[in-house]
């Protein structure tokens, strides 16, 4: 709808030189709070409809749109899916601006009287990602709302309602008030609690409850595009139920009323996990649950967000934690928050059954030799990831090793973690590991969901309770220095040393089955997808020295149409002969031939044991639920 015929009234500009804050009093409080109600019977069309009452008083007033998204570490409010907003009191329309800086905030003048205004736009889910299919819509709070500048969100109110498409379910952490027909109340909440609560919804759905206990539960909501894959193997619902268990063996507490891991499974909308205090917004390939390969390959998504609870929603940076939307957050303590977690959640899943406890060696091995060549790591140092975090996360593209990418600092986090953990065990003579720290770190045992903030010192003081270790030069040598390996004391800690061979590594190959790539990074030095088409090219690689790049698609390798067969086979066959292997090259229209000297055969990381040592990567992966 267009803005034409509405009535002009007296309109005031109001500057944002200064920076947000958050002191202003909140016009919306528990006794009058914001009216949401989210239309989202379109949403299968990619649509739903937002209208809002928002309490103001008379005079100049600010809305904004939130920014800042926690969970996504970035100022990732996507400003450009909201569309024909209107803006009106009492049916009549009122003119609002655009600030001209700050482009998330909306000024207006309120006029005399007025005590609620109306606000209502229209959500556009898929653009540029998908958020909704023909079954299935993920709901967002922070995108399908506005609320007054400047003031802290925990002191903000709202009273949220959904219209949810005819036929479907839906899960949320958010208490609900009642429901009538398709339409669902929920009771009066901050916004913060709102925005850290999303919702999925769909026609396909089941409701499975993982843990019931104290008074609470643990619910699986699992959405998708078709019903058969909600068939999902009883063998793999009776893994998942012992996710709760292992977390509060690892953490010692809990900090959550109720916990839904709500998980959307399509082909069409992009993976993803994002964390929240009482849930977490889960999204996977169709397949996810019923393929085996994806549980190996991936089976950490749903612990690493539930990790989070704990480590991430309770326990957070002090300076990422904001009290509202608009402020920037500081995410140079990501290596906590993220890289730690990285490590907690692969770990829950080892001990939960989801991956097997004597897989880890080779999992770890993967991880290892995937940060072992990142060649960006001479020039940056994990630290400048960690800092410049919202802007890395919107990076990709071609010469990811080079560059380095956020996810540098999950992969690399687990290793540094991991080496804490065999470093506490080591010298503690087997009687504190990591989980010690945890449960120190996670104190009180039972809260709800509040959050504690921590500074670098204060991860390092709590490690030195648990042990004793310049553990401020640990972080310094691995974190916030150029580093030229990761971590790796911990394998012979372990009893473990890193070997190469030319059989497949099992978690690499469950990659390439999933993604449907073929990875020979640390042979040639090129990862491919199926059709040939190069996504990546290792720096210094016999790949890289022939000339091969990003953007070239294999014709033929060996004399032979490509194939992952094909480019197996004449890298083993080079190994045993003198001639260069030729590469029949497409690129931008243009074919030419490439040769790659490379004899070194087909090159695969594991983990071999050190005979006579004790296993103390198996003590650690291994359950430890009621012990």
């Amino acid at each position: 709808m267009a803005l034409a015929g509405f009535a002009v009234l007296t309109f005031a500009a109001v500057a944002r030189a200064d920076e947000p804050n958050a002191d202003a009093t909140s016009y919306a409080t528990q006794n009058d709070p914001e009216i949401l109600v989210l239309d989202a019977r379109q949403a299968s069309r990619g649509l739903m409809l937002s209208h809002m009452t928002i309490p103001v008083r008379p005079g100049p007033f600010t809305f904004v749109y939130p920014k800042w998204i926690p969970g996504e570490h970035g100022p990732t409010g996507p400003l450009a899916d909201i569309s024909e907003l209107r803006v009106s009191a009492n049916g009549v329309a009122l003119r609002y601006e655009r600030d001209q800086v700050d482009m998330y905030a909306f000024h207006l003048d309120v006029p005399p009287g007025v005590a609620h205004i109306d606000v209502d736009f229209d959500v556009i889910l898929n653009a540029p990602d998908a958020m909704s299919t023909k079954s299935i819509a993920i709901v967002n709070w922070n995108r399908v709302l506005f609320y007054q500048n400047d003031t802290a969100s925990k002191d903000d109110f709202f009273k949220t309602s959904i219209i949810l498409p005819d036929g479907w379910s839906y899960g949320t952490a958010l208490p609900v008030a009642r429901e009538s027909g398709s339409r669902v109340d929920f009771e009066v909440v901050a916004l913060n609690m709102l925005v850290d609560s999303p919702l999925d919804m769909g026609r396909y759905y089941k409701h499975i409850m993982l843990w019931q206990g104290e008074g609470t539960e643990q619910v699986l909501d699992a959405f998708a595009d078709h019903p058969q894959d909600l068939d999902i193997p009883a063998a793999v619902l009776d893994e998942y139920r012992n996710m709760a268990a292992e977390a509060f063996a690892l953490y010692g507490s809990r900090h959550w009323n109720v916990y839904h891991s709500l998980l959307a499974l399509s082909a069409a909308i992009h993976p993803e996990g994002i964390e929240h205090h009482q849930s977490s917004d889960n999204r996977a390939p169709e397949d996810f649950m019923t393929n085996p390969q994806w549980q190996l390959a991936g089976g950490d998504l749903l612990t690493h967000e539930f990790s989070h609870s704990w480590n991430g929603k309770y326990r957070r940076p002090f300076d990422l934690w904001q009290p509202n939307f608009q402020i920037p957050e500081h995410t140079e303590l990501l290596w906590v928050y993220e890289g730690m977690n990285q490590y907690l959640g692969d770990l829950l899943s080892f001990r939960m059954g989801i991956r097997k406890p004597s897989e880890y060696p080779e999992y770890l091995a993967s991880v290892y030799a995937q940060m072992d060549e990142e060649t960006g790591r001479a020039t940056t140092p994990l630290v400048d990831l960690t800092t410049a975090a919202p802007y890395y996360f919107e990076s990709g593209g071609p010469w990811g090793s080079m560059r380095r990418s956020a996810g540098d600092f999950y992969a690399e986090g687990e290793l540094i973690w991991l080496d804490a953990d065999t470093i506490i065990r080591e010298r503690s003579h087997g009687r504190k590991s990591l989980d010690d720290f945890l449960h120190l770190y996670s104190e009180p045992a039972l809260t709800g969901p509040i959050t504690k903030t921590y500074t670098r010192e204060d991860i390092e003081h709590l490690l030195n309770e648990v042990q004793p270790y310049d553990w401020h030069a640990f972080f310094e040598r691995y974190v916030y220095s150029i580093s030229a390996h990761p971590p790796n004391d911990d394998f012979a800690r372990a009893g473990w040393r890193l070997v190469w061979s030319e059989t497949p590594n099992a978690f690499i190959e469950a990659r390439e089955q999933t993604r449907h790539t073929i990875d020979e990074t640390y042979s040639i030095g090129i990862v491919t997808n199926d059709k040939g088409e190069i996504v990546s090219v290792r720096q210094d690689s016999a790949a890289w020295d022939a000339g091969l790049g990003p953007g070239m698609t294999i014709l033929a390798v060996g004399g032979q149409s490509f194939s992952a067969d094909a480019l197996h086979y004449v890298i083993r066959e080079a190994a045993q002969a003198e001639d260069d292997i030729p590469f029949v090259i497409e690129q931008d229209g243009w074919v030419n031939t490439f040769e790659v000297r490379y004899h070194d055969g087909l090159r695969y990381p594991h983990m071999e044991r050190i005979q006579g040592t004790e296993d103390l990567l198996l003590q650690i992966m291994s359950p430890h639920r009621g012990s």
